[in-house]
Order: C-alpha cells, then structure tokens, then sequence
C-alpha cells in the first residue's frame, strides 16, 4: 500500500478514483500536473477558481476539467495580449 501511495505521488492519476468522465485526482495530483505547490492548490480551490468535485469533505478534481480550465486561462491570456 506504501508503495502505490509512493508511486502515486510521481505519476498523477495512478490511484486516482474512476468515475464517469474521468478519473478523479487528489490535490497532490494536480499539484504535479501543474508544477505548482500542493498549497497554491488548495488556496485555488478554497477560493473557487479551479474546478473541484466535492466529496463530502474531500476535495477532488477531474483531469478534464482541470485541462479545459487551463486553456481557458491561455484562451483569456491570448486576447488580453
């Protein structure tokens, strides 16, 4: 179990949850994904400016979602330049 937790923290998405549309991924997974830290993250989420699916007290998020709020930045920076 220590080693799937281990190799989850360099490869996202490794134990991540199935669901419809995805995989969901923990704040650490998007953290790596990003190269941001795990706090910025979860300041982003608190905050509501990255896309989370909340589980009861948990907070998770869809790689679909994280990928299309991305390019939605890029698309918002693209014009503004």
């Amino acid at each position: 179990m220590a080693q799937r937790r281990e190799q989850a923290r360099h490869d996202p998405g490794a134990e991540g949850a199935s669901v419809a549309g995805g995989s969901l991924m923990t704040a650490h997974d998007v953290a790596a994904v990003l190269g941001v830290p795990v706090s910025w993250v979860y300041e982003q989420a608190r905050s509501g400016r990255i896309p989370t699916v909340t589980l009861g007290r948990y907070r998770r998020f869809r790689r679909q979602a994280i990928d299309a709020w991305v390019e939605a930045l890029e698309d918002s920076a693209r014009r503004v330049a």
